[in-house]
C-alpha cells in the first residue's frame, strides 16, 4: 500500500523518449472520469474529482516536475485547491438533490441555462475573479501569470457554474481548454495538455448533452418538477 502511494506522489512512467510523471497522468484520469459522470449528471463526479484534485496540487505546486519550468504554476496548483471546495458544495448539492427525486430522466439534477442575472453574476465573479488571481500570481512568483489567471478563474467559474446545474459552465471550459492547451505545453506539462484537448473534444458533446436535457426539463410542468429545483445554494 504505501509502495502504491509512494508512486502515486513520486513515481514516473516510462514512453518512448523519457518518462511521465504518474500523479500528473493518474490525475488527469481522475479528472476526465470526473468529467464524464458529470456529463451523465451523476453524484460520483465529485468524490472522484476530488481525488484527481489532489494529485494534480502535488504536480503543479513541484515546477520541477515540469522538466522545462522551475517555478510552480500556482495558478494550476491553486485552481485544484478552488475544485475541492467547489466539490464538497456540488457533492452536497446533488446529493441532496438526488436524495429529493433528482431529474426526471434519472439524473442528480435537471440542466438548466442561467438567467439573466445569473449571467451577469458569472461575469462580475469573472472580472473580479482575473483581476485578483492575476495580482497574486505575480506577487507570488507564478510562470505565465496572465494565462494562469484566466485558467484559474475560467476554472472557478465551470465549476461552480456544474455545481448549480446551468448549461453554460461548458461554454466556460471550451474558454479555459483554448488557452490551456497553449500554456501547458509551454510549461512543459505534455500529460495535461494531452488531457485539455481531449477535455475539449468532451466538452464539445457534454454541451449537447447537456444542452438536450435542458430541453427536456423544460417540457415538464413546474408542478411535475422534481423536489430539486426547491434546493438552495
Amino acid at each position: 500500500m504505501m509502495d502504491l502511494l509512494e508512486w502515486l506522489v513520486h513515481g514516473t512512467i516510462p514512453v518512448a523518449g523519457g518518462q511521465l510523471s504518474a500523479p500528473e497522468v493518474v490525475g488527469n484520469l481522475f479528472g476526465l472520469a470526473s468529467a464524464v459522470l458529470g456529463m451523465r449528471r451523476l453524484v460520483w463526479a465529485w468524490p472522484i474529482g476530488l481525488v484527481g484534485n489532489v494529485l494534480l496540487f502535488v504536480v503543479f505546486a513541484s515546477g520541477e516536475l515540469s522538466g522545462v519550468v522551475a517555478e510552480p504554476l500556482w495558478g494550476q496548483a491553486g485552481r485544484q485547491v478552488f475544485f475541492a471546495a467547489v466539490s464538497v458544495y456540488g457533492w452536497v448539492r446533488w446529493s441532496r438533490s438526488r436524495r429529493a427525486g433528482g431529474a426526471a430522466d434519472g439524473g442528480a439534477i435537471a440542466p438548466r441555462w442561467a438567467t439573466g442575472t445569473e449571467r451577469l453574476q458569472l461575469v462580475g465573479l469573472g472580472v473580479v475573479g482575473y483581476t485578483v488571481a492575476y495580482v497574486v500570481l505575480q506577487q507570488i512568483g507564478s510562470w505565465g501569470p496572465v494565462t494562469e489567471a484566466w485558467i484559474l478563474t475560467g476554472s472557478m467559474l465551470a465549476t461552480y457554474g456544474m455545481a448549480r446545474g446551468w448549461v453554460e459552465f461548458w461554454l466556460v471550459w471550451m474558454l479555459v481548454d483554448v488557452v490551456g492547451v497553449t500554456t501547458l505545453l509551454n510549461a512543459g506539462y505534455y500529460p495535461t495538455a494531452g488531457m485539455y484537448l481531449v477535455y475539449a473534444a468532451f466538452v464539445v458533446v457534454g454541451f449537447a448533452v447537456w444542452v438536450r436535457a435542458s430541453a427536456g426539463s423544460a417540457t415538464t410542468s413546474t408542478s411535475d418538477q422534481p423536489e430539486h429545483e426547491k434546493v438552495t445554494a
